[in-house]
C-alpha cells in the first residue's frame, strides 16, 4: 500500500511538471504593451488625413490608416501649459488649477500621479524627449522648461541650430518669437534642427528598448509648428505663396459675437488685419513646419517598425491644442472656436480593431490617460476625470462620450457631434454663442441670439452646466494648493 501511494504521488508530480512545461505562464511571460506618445506643438488639423487640400503629411496620414482617427477630438484649454498639465494628469484645468503658462504642475497638485508616472509605477521605463509639459518656446529649448521630474526615468532636452539662428528669424515684433508670428526658411539639414535631433534621440531610444526588451513609455514632444515657424528651405518651397488661401471675414463680423469672444480674437493688436503678403508668408511657414515635423515623425515610426516594436506598442499622435491661421481674423490660439479647441488625435496599435477608420463621436485629451491604462491593462488612479475611448477604438460607431468640454478665460464651450455652444461669464451673463456644424462648419454664423434656437440653447446650456460642475469636482486623493501664481518668464 505504501508503494502504491508512492507511485500515485510520483504520477501526480510528473503530471504537474508536464502541465508546467507545456502551459505558457501568461502572467509572467507575456510582454507588457509599450506606449509611444507623439505630440506636436500648436498643431491644428491642417493635415492630409483630416482633408486639408494642400498640407503634405504622409507619415501622419499613414498612421491614420493603421489606427483610428478621431474627427472630433478637443483640448480642455487652448494654451500650452494648461492643456499639457490637463492631459498628463487626466484632470480638467479647474482641477489642476493650471490656467496659464509657466507653472510647475506640483505647485498646485503636489501628490498627483501623472500619466507617465502611472507607467513608471507599473514597471515601465518612462522617457521624455523634448516638450511634454510647458516650455517657453524658443527660450526654453535645450532646457527642462517647466517639466515634472517625477514623471520620468530619463529626459532629453534637444537643442538645434534653430536656437542659434534666432537673429535671422523674421518677427512681427522684432526680437520676440514665441508669442508672435515669426518664421525662417532655414539653411542646413533636418538633422541640425531641434526636432531633427529629437527624432534621432527617439530612434536611438527605440533601438535600445528593443535590444533590452524593456517595457517603455516613450513621449516625444516636437516643437514645431510652434512659432517661430522654422524649417529647412525645401519645406517652404513645397508651398508657393501664390497658391496660399488666406481666410476672409465679412465686415461687421465682430459685432455678431459676445465681447469676450471679440477680445479673444483681437487681443494681439499687431496681428489684426495683416497685409496679404505677410498672411501668405505666415501660412506658408506654418505649413512648411508641419511637413517638417511630419518627416521627423516618419523617422520615429519607421524605426518602431524596423525594430519589430510596432507589434506591441500603442501609438498616440496629437497636439496640445488647435490653432488659427487667419480664421475669424485671428492668428495663433486662445479662443473657444473650433480652430483653437480641436486637435488631431490618432491612436494605433494592438487591441485596436477599428483600424483605418474614423471616429465621429467626441473625444477629449483627458481621455488619453484612462484609454492608455485600459489598453495596457493598468488601473488609473481615482483622480482621473477622463473616460476610456477603448470602446470607440474597437467600434467607431460606439460613442465613449456625449460632448467635449473646452474652457478659456471666463468662458466654457461644449462640442457635440453637431453643435458648439459657448457661454461667457456665469451661465452666459456676458454672452452666448451657438454654431450648427451641419450648416456652418467655420462657425461664422452665431445663433446664440436667434429666437428659433431658444429650446436648443436651453438644452445645451443645461448640459454645459453639468459638464462644468463635473470639471470642478475635487479630484479624489489629490491635494489642491490654491494660490495666485504670478510667475512670468520671457518668451
Amino acid at each position: 500500500m505504501i508503494h502504491s501511494l508512492g507511485r500515485s504521488i510520483t504520477r501526480v508530480f510528473c503530471l504537474l511538471l508536464l502541465v508546467l512545461c507545456v502551459t505558457p505562464l501568461a502572467s509572467a511571460a507575456e510582454p507588457k504593451t509599450n506606449v509611444l506618445f507623439l505630440i506636436c506643438d500648436d498643431l491644428n488639423c491642417d493635415l492630409g488625413c483630416y482633408g486639408h487640400p494642400q498640407v503634405k503629411s504622409p507619415n501622419i496620414d499613414q498612421l491614420a490608416k493603421q489606427g483610428v482617427r478621431f474627427e472630433h477630438a478637443y483640448c480642455q484649454f487652448p494654451l500650452c501649459g494648461p492643456s499639457r498639465a490637463s492631459f498628463m494628469t487626466g484632470m480638467y484645468p479647474d482641477q489642476t488649477l493650471v490656467h496659464r503658462n509657466a507653472i510647475y504642475i506640483r505647485e498646485h497638485v503636489p501628490n498627483v500621479q501623472t500619466m507617465s508616472q502611472m507607467f513608471r509605477n507599473n514597471g515601465y521605463f518612462a522617457t521624455r524627449v523634448g516638450k511634454i509639459y510647458h516650455y517657453n518656446v524658443p527660450k526654453h529649448i535645450g532646457t527642462g522648461g517647466h517639466d515634472d521630474p517625477y514623471s520620468w526615468n530619463q529626459t532629453f532636452n534637444p537643442r538645434g541650430r534653430d536656437v542659434d539662428d534666432e537673429d535671422l528669424i523674421f518677427s512681427l515684433t522684432p526680437g520676440s518669437f514665441g508669442g508672435t508670428l515669426s518664421w525662417l526658411a532655414a539653411d542646413g539639414t533636418d538633422e541640425e534642427q531641434t526636432d531633427g535631433i529629437a527624432a534621432d534621440i527617439a530612434v536611438d531610444q527605440l533601438k535600445q528598448f528593443a535590444k533590452k526588451k524593456q517595457p517603455f513609455f516613450l513621449a516625444v514632444g516636437l516643437y514645431r509648428p510652434h512659432t517661430p515657424y522654422v524649417a529647412p528651405k525645401n519645406y517652404f518651397e513645397m508651398y508657393p505663396t501664390e497658391k496660399i488661401k488666406v481666410p476672409q471675414i465679412p465686415d461687421g463680423y465682430l459685432e455678431t459675437i459676445p465681447k469676450p469672444a471679440q477680445k479673444s480674437v483681437t487681443r494681439k493688436k499687431n496681428q489684426i488685419n495683416l497685409p496679404d503678403n505677410l498672411s501668405r508668408q505666415a501660412i506658408q511657414a506654418y505649413y512648411a513646419s508641419i511637413t517638417f515635423a511630419d518627416a521627423q515623425l516618419g523617422k520615429i515610426l519607421e524605426t518602431l517598425k524596423q525594430t519589430g516594436l510596432d507589434d506591441n506598442t500603442i501609438i498616440v499622435f496629437t497636439s496640445d491644442h488647435g490653432y488659427h491661421m487667419g480664421e475669424h481674423g485671428h492668428w495663433q490660439k486662445t479662443t473657444l472656436f473650433e480652430n483653437a479647441a480641436r486637435v488631431p488625435m490618432i491612436i494605433a496599435g494592438p487591441g485596436i480593431t477599428a483600424k483605418g477608420q474614423t471616429a465621429l463621436s467626441p473625444a477629449e485629451m483627458v481621455d488619453f490617460y484612462p484609454t492608455l491604462a485600459e489598453l495596457c491593462e493598468l488601473k488609473t488612479p481615482a483622480s482621473t476625470s477622463g473616460v476610456s475611448q477603448v470602446p470607440t477604438l474597437k467600434d467607431v460607431a460606439t460613442a465613449s462620450r456625449e460632448s467635449a468640454l473646452t474652457q478659456y478665460a471666463n468662458g466654457y464651450s461644449i462640442r457635440t457631434p453637431r453643435y458648439r455652444y459657448t457661454e461667457w461669464g456665469d451661465k452666459g451673463a456676458q454672452g452666448v454663442e451657438l454654431y450648427d456644424h451641419e450648416t456652418d462648419t467655420v462657425e461664422m454664423k452665431n445663433l446664440g441670439n436667434d429666437p428659433a434656437t431658444a429650446q436648443l440653447r436651453k438644452r445645451l446650456a443645461n448640459h454645459l452646466h453639468k459638464r462644468i460642475e463635473q470639471a470642478n469636482q475635487k479630484p479624489k486623493g489629490v491635494k489642491q494648493v490654491k494660490f495666485e501664481n504670478r510667475r512670468r518668464v520671457p518668451r
